[in-house]
């Protein structure tokens, strides 16, 4: 006999599924929208799919990974907040499972005079190298799948 809380839930859980959604979109602040730009479009290479300026004191950008299907978005708010400060473990994982792809995004990286950080979690160390981006979340180039 199921709960009174699990008949409750067990709706909501499946109109949750990822069978019912299409797009994942990652969304955070930043002050130096500019310099995100940069770094996730010309250093990273990730395609900008989308942006938007002045919408409600709002600008923004989104990057496809790699396309429009899944997404991150940085948005940049005038008058500027102060934002909250990232741990070591916010992490964005991009798998390169060709050893020649992720050779290329990695020499692409250090070419732009950025330097490996030292992981906060060991699972990281020998199978990929972790950069922190401008506003100093970290991005992990992992050589392998998940």
């Amino acid at each position: 006999m199921k709960s009174k809380l699990a008949l409750l839930v067990l709706p909501f859980l499946s109109a949750c599924s990822p069978k019912n959604y299409q797009q994942v979109r990652i969304a955070r602040p930043t002050n130096q929208l500019a310099e995100i730009k940069h770094f996730y479009g010309t250093v990273l290479g990730l395609p900008i799919i989308g942006s938007f300026e002045g919408h409600e004191e709002y600008d923004g950008l989104m990057f496809g990974l790699p396309n429009k299907r899944f997404h991150l978005e940085f948005t940049s708010q005038t008058p500027k907040p102060e934002l909250p400060a990232p741990t070591k473990e916010n992490l964005t994982v991009l798998y390169y499972p060709n050893e020649k792809e992720y050779t290329k995004a990695l020499n692409r990286i250090l070419s732009y005079g950025y330097h490996p950080v030292e992981p906060e979690n060991p699972y990281w160390l020998n199978k990929s190298q972790t950069f922190e981006d401008p506003d100093g979340w970290r991005v992990v180039l992992f050589r392998g799948k998940f």
